[in-house]
């Protein structure tokens, strides 16, 4: 594809330090690395692939020279759209794999393109692990866990990538590495962004000589938040770069780029036990909730009638899950030890604890395995299910709102009204109760204008339930993206929200790194650049590109992983139904079929990490079927029908092909061979001297 000029400089001048195969421009490599699990679609015009954080420095210095937006990204499972771009993506996942443990495993030092749940397996012999967990940890890489501050289930705000951060190595606007675990780093860096120092420490000083300022943030940091910026470390933290290392938490790729980071370990108790607790009313479910907050748990998850719904007809769910009423309500709690006893006076503390508050039906802690998985499969599948069962052509929406947790049951109420309101009937609410953070999934058509308007009028009155009626979080652990970066003023106040306009200056002053991201002036942006999902194959049409197949997939990195093949799949069908760009369907067509196809190893391994069990070798044999012709057909049903003529004729070829190699030898018979496969245009097959003789046969 063309270039503009600047970005035609752009690349001539980084291809000294990135080699043209990881420099990408086609119309099919881009649309595929640009794609991530959010419903947004930017196409980015390059794509860098980049193993060293030399290739990043010259990467930023040039950008910044030609005033050339860059976006930062890893495996690209954020949802909220701020890992997408149409200028240049710079993706950091092969050659970013490089941990290290330190003082005495108290510590882990992690790359950007570790997954998170293999930074787990490095610890796991030492009854360790990271603090962050959430629900993608199997995909999700280490850059976007602490850019997004991502949590989870059981870390809460306690463990999140803030609290648990050590150090970080980032690489500024203009190319200046700060690394703080390095005191010669640190004391550079005074030297040479001394300014940048002062702009930090009048941040702090504008908020704490505003005390109504100063408390709102302690406030709104007291549950899960991940709108905007982590302002909160202006307040937690007096040393400019202790600030400077938790802003990076949580910035989205807006301010720097992150090298690599140290977290605190924390301690992965070998005993867990749970149960699933049936309340009669989402008010009893809370209630339990409020008093379980003292008590020894590791999760409490909330899920709702219809969450309970979505997996009753499981071979494994209780039958009184399909004469539950329609308030009922479930509360999964888990309690954690390395201790068997301890672990089961944890249990017998919690049923202490909630005794007052009736349940459906008894209840036991188990550990079993069979009990154990079905319980939080339960949990952890109603976004597959939900996802799984949508309209095609529809986009699965998962929201994520937290609020004090006195006001959980009465915030619960409302938003199933609020579902009721606009008629999404399909939502499903469940979330980590104990932290206030709820979660609701439900299906979206995006392609009918009438369709954005409902999303857009819900949004709206979302943002007055969350925070002018409850003081809640609009975005509590996915980021704010584009997704909520228009109603991040409303949540914070003019006073914060300039400070945030402010930090994005003082490290952007360019606005060049992940523009639009958190900080958007576009009261619509949210309704921008809504990704298209076109039917294109029943096999496909479920997939709602979260990028979880990814790490299992055998020729992600040589070529394109199961995610990436189906964001090709549907935009040919797309560009095909439609006809608007015939000229981009015939370049992406060009690459096809060796990026699609030939490369795909077919064996089904994306499929079981799949939350909607797609699997996509299976379609790519349905691809390969689909090309071939009725030529090859009849030629393929003739050698299935003649094996013995067949075998016969290619012994005997063998042994022709021996004999001229015995007779012209290994440097004649390569280039015969070469020249017929070229003429032929690929069709006769090149010779090489490994190719045996012939065989006698078989008697």
């Amino acid at each position: 594809m063309s270039l503009s000029p600047s970005y035609q400089k752009f690349k001539d001048q980084i291809s000294a330090v990135l080699d043209s195969g990881r420099i990408l421009t086609n119309p099919l490599q881009t649309l595929a690395y640009g794609t991530d699990a959010s419903f947004y679609r930017l196409i980015p015009k390059m794509v860098l692939l980049v193993h060293a954080e030399a290739e990043v420095v010259a990467i930023i210095k040039a950008a910044n020279a030609l005033n050339i937006a860059l976006t930062f990204r890893a495996a690209g499972t954020s949802l909220s759209g701020q890992a997408i771009t149409d200028s240049v993506l710079v993706v950091a996942t092969h050659g970013w794999k490089h941990y290290e443990l330190l003082d005495d495993k108290q510590k882990i030092k992690l790359e950007p393109g570790i997954v998170g749940a293999r930074a787990n397996t490095f610890l796991a012999p030492h009854g360790l692990k990271i603090g962050p967990d959430p629900a993608s940890i199997g995909a999700a890489m280490i850059g976007g866990i602490v850019a997004n501050n991502a949590s989870g289930m059981c870390c809460g705000t306690a463990q999140n990538s803030y609290k648990t951060i050590a150090d970080i190595r980032m690489i500024l606007h203009d190319g200046t590495v700060l690394d703080t675990a390095d005191a010669e780093s640190v004391a550079s860096f005074y030297e040479t962004q001394a300014h940048l120092i002062e702009e930090i420490k009048d941040l702090r000083h504008t908020i704490t000589a505003n005390p109504a300022l100063e408390e709102r943030i302690r406030q709104k940091f007291k549950i899960k938040n991940t709108t905007g910026y982590s302002i909160n470390a202006l307040v937690d933290y007096e040393d400019p770069i202790e600030i400077i290392k938790h802003l990076m938490v949580g910035s989205e790729g807006t301010l720097a780029f992150i090298s690599n980071v140290t977290f605190k370990t924390v301690v992965d108790e070998k005993h867990k036990s749970c149960s699933l607790l049936i309340f009669n009313s989402i008010q009893d479910a809370c209630n339990a909730t409020i008093l379980l907050k003292s008590s020894p748990v590791a999760a409490v998850e909330l899920l709702d009638r219809d969450s309970i719904r979505s997996v009753e007809n499981d071979s494994e769910a209780p039958d009184y899950f399909k004469t539950l009423h329609e308030d009922a309500c479930a509360l999964l709690v888990e309690c954690r030890d390395n201790d068997k006893e301890v672990l089961l006076q944890k249990q017998q503390q919690v049923k202490a604890q909630i005794v007052s508050i009736p349940t459906f039906t008894d209840y036991e802690f188990t550990s079993e395995p069979k009990q154990y998985y079905f319980n939080w499969k339960a949990r952890k599948g109603l976004l597959p299910t939900v996802g799984g069962l949508r309209k095609t052509g529809t986009t699965v929406i998962i929201e994520d709102v937290a609020f004090p947790l006195p006001q959980l049951a009465e915030a619960c109420v409302a938003l199933k009204a609020l579902f009721k309101k606009y008629e999404y009937y399909d939502a499903v609410l469940f979330g980590h109760a104990l932290e206030g953070n709820l979660h609701f999934v439900f299906s979206q058509d995006f392609s009918n204008p009438k369709e954005v308007q409902r999303y857009e009028d819900l949004m709206a009155e979302l943002a007055i339930i969350v925070v002018d009626q409850f003081g809640g979080s609009l975005k509590a652990e996915h980021g704010t993206g584009r997704n909520m970066a228009p109603f991040v003023e409303k949540e914070w106040g003019a006073a914060a929200y300039g400070i945030m306009k402010r930090i994005k200056k003082i490290f952007d002053p360019k606005n060049q790194i992940n523009p639009d991201v958190l900080i958007n002036p576009d009261p619509k942006a949210h309704l921008k650049h809504l990704k298209p999902l076109p039917e294109s194959h029943d096999i496909i049409d479920k997939c709602m590109e979260c990028g979880f197949c990814e790490p299992h997939c055998v020729s992600e990195g040589l070529t394109l992983s199961p995610r990436q093949r189906i964001v090709i799949a549907r935009e040919i069908s797309r560009l095909e139904a439609t006809n608007d760009d015939p000229q981009r369907l015939s370049d992406i067509r060009k690459d096809v079929t060796y990026q699609l196809d030939e490369t795909c190893a077919t064996d089904g391994l994306c499929a079981l990490a799949c939350p909607v069990h797609i699997d996509t070798g299976k379609f790519v044999k349905h691809w390969r079927a689909d090309a071939i012709t009725d030529t090859q057909k009849k030629v393929a049903d003739y050698i299935g029908s003649n094996m013995e003529s067949t075998t016969a004729i290619m012994r005997a070829g063998l042994k022709v092909v021996s004999f001229f190699h015995s007779v012209f030898g290994t440097r004649v018979m390569s280039s015969i061979s070469s020249g017929l496969h070229w003429i032929s245009g690929g069709n006769i097959p090149k010779w090489i001297p490994q190719i045996p003789k012939g065989a006698d046969k078989i008697k």
